[in-house]
């Protein structure tokens, strides 16, 4: 006898389904990519709640008290669903671990689970196709439009939630989470405020639906606000931003360039001075016992960072300065042709080996016509490093400027060749240039030259 199809298996040729959202939006088929469920409580109740609150007074203590349950939804997403389960970056206790999942469920943000998976895919492919709220795709589409707008799961970065699926508390929260979020979300404020000092409808328009607003949309702007506004101090490759105030919207979560390359770090601020509770809040969590093994980058490596970034962004300033045609590019030049084009009028003067065309210059030289003028078409380098002057750094940087030969054997320049051979003394930028460090100018001597006869 033939055996029935299973009725819980896909048929075949839905499998080959196209995603709608693979598909073109047109005005014929808008309504089939918007995500109406996610419109619903995104959109819908928070306009429903903001209608309410006409009708509603406002009573000091049902603000206080929505206030505070505020932090501590927003702490549920921040250290909990966050900093906890999606970067292990510390343990709880299962006390803190029960209390952060109701809190975070409270925040209607989805569960533990769901929120993490993204999240890792969103740091493992970030400003990539392959991330579920990428800033490429648009301020507004990270802020909100991946969630009222279908996305093809199939197309979201693949991670590992192996220890999530292994937490019981994160398998409990998932499958209860409906149950979760009406109780934590709306129930709750509703009777705290209600039994309180008897402000039933206040607790739940206030401190349950406004609040519930508010909280997602300070977590959605570390998705786009965080992408798109502030200072990348360690590193500009992708789009994560540090800036204060994010940190000020998002308990802490502001500091998101840190954050991308720190992933597993329980801090988002490192500094004294930077605004993080939350780093805070599991700080305190330790010292009463409820949280343990909070995990720090080495001071090393952060530092390590910061100054390859420094260097990075030093590199795209010297790129745009002129620092003179390089040595290894400049024509060699006999010391007779080079005195003879003196003779002939041309304003050249050499110091360690280079030739240099100071012909425009000389009108302008700081130490008068003269003295410059006693130096052409002779070898200067005493007079330049100390034997009449020892001229400054900035001297050195505006004669390379001026470079238009090397001399046969010319000594400094030997020396420099050799090195380059050796490539052991001097350092390049990533853009291949020679860094030109004060004091290491090709015509500077590392001790002045005593007075020649040429001064």
């Amino acid at each position: 006898m033939s055996s029935k199809p299973d009725a819980s298996r896909p048929r075949a040729a839905d499998t080959k389904k196209v995603h709608i959202a693979d598909t073109q939006m047109t005005r014929q088929n808008w309504y089939k990519h918007v995500n109406w469920l996610n419109v619903a409580f995104i959109i819908g109740v928070p306009i429903s709640g903001c209608i309410q609150a006409f009708w509603v007074p406002l009573q000091w203590k049902t603000a206080i008290w929505a206030v505070i349950y505020y932090f501590f939804t927003g702490l549920g997403i921040t250290a909990g669903y966050h900093r906890l389960w999606a970067h292990c970056s510390y343990s709880a206790t299962l006390p803190l671990r029960i209390w952060l999942a109701l809190v975070g469920g409270g925040a209607v943000e989805g569960s533990i689970r769901w929120w993490s998976r993204d999240h890792r895919a969103h740091h493992r492919y970030t400003d990539t196709d392959k991330d579920p709220y990428s800033v490429r795709k648009g301020l507004l589409y990270s802020h909100l439009g991946w969630m009222v707008m279908k996305q093809n799961p199939k197309r979201i970065g693949r991670t590992d939630i192996t220890d999530l699926n292994e937490d019981p508390v994160v398998v409990w929260q998932h499958r209860n989470y409906i149950k979760v979020v009406l109780f934590m979300g709306l129930i709750v404020p509703m009777l705290v405020a209600g039994l309180g000092w008897g402000d039933w409808y206040g607790g739940f328009v206030y401190a349950g639906i406004l609040r519930i607003f508010f909280v997602q949309q300070a977590t959605f702007c570390v998705n786009s606000l965080a992408h798109w506004l502030g200072d990348q101090p360690f590193d500009d490759r992708n789009s994560p931003r540090d800036h204060i105030i994010t940190a000020l919207v998002t308990l802490g979560e502001g500091y998101h360039n840190f954050h991308h390359e720190f992933p597993s770090d329980y801090r988002n601020a490192i500094e004294w001075h930077q605004y993080d509770p939350t780093k805070w809040t599991i700080w305190s969590w330790k010292q009463l016992g409820l949280a343990y093994d909070l995990k720090q980058f080495r001071s090393n490596e952060i530092e390590k960072g910061r100054v390859q970034q420094l260097q990075k962004k030093i590199d795209q300033k010297r790129a745009k300065l002129d620092w003179g045609t390089p040595l290894d590019q400049l024509p060699v030049m006999e010391w007779d042709d080079y005195v003879e084009q003196t003779k002939n009028g041309r304003g050249l003067i050499s110091i360690a080996g280079v030739v240099h065309d100071v012909t425009d210059f000389i009108k302008d030289h700081p130490g008068g016509k003269a003295m410059i003028k006693s130096g052409l078409g002779k070898d200067a380098t005493a007079m330049f490093n100390g034997g009449v002057y020892y001229h400054s750094n900035g001297a050195h940087n505006l004669l390379s400027t001026m470079r238009v030969g090397v001399i046969r054997g010319g000594g400094e320049v030997e020396i420099w060749k050799r090195a380059q051979k050796e490539n052991s003394e001097y350092v390049r930028d990533e853009t291949g240039q020679r860094i030109i460090r004060a004091g290491q100018q090709v015509t500077k001597m590392p001790e002045p030259i005593p007075t020649a006869d040429a001064a």
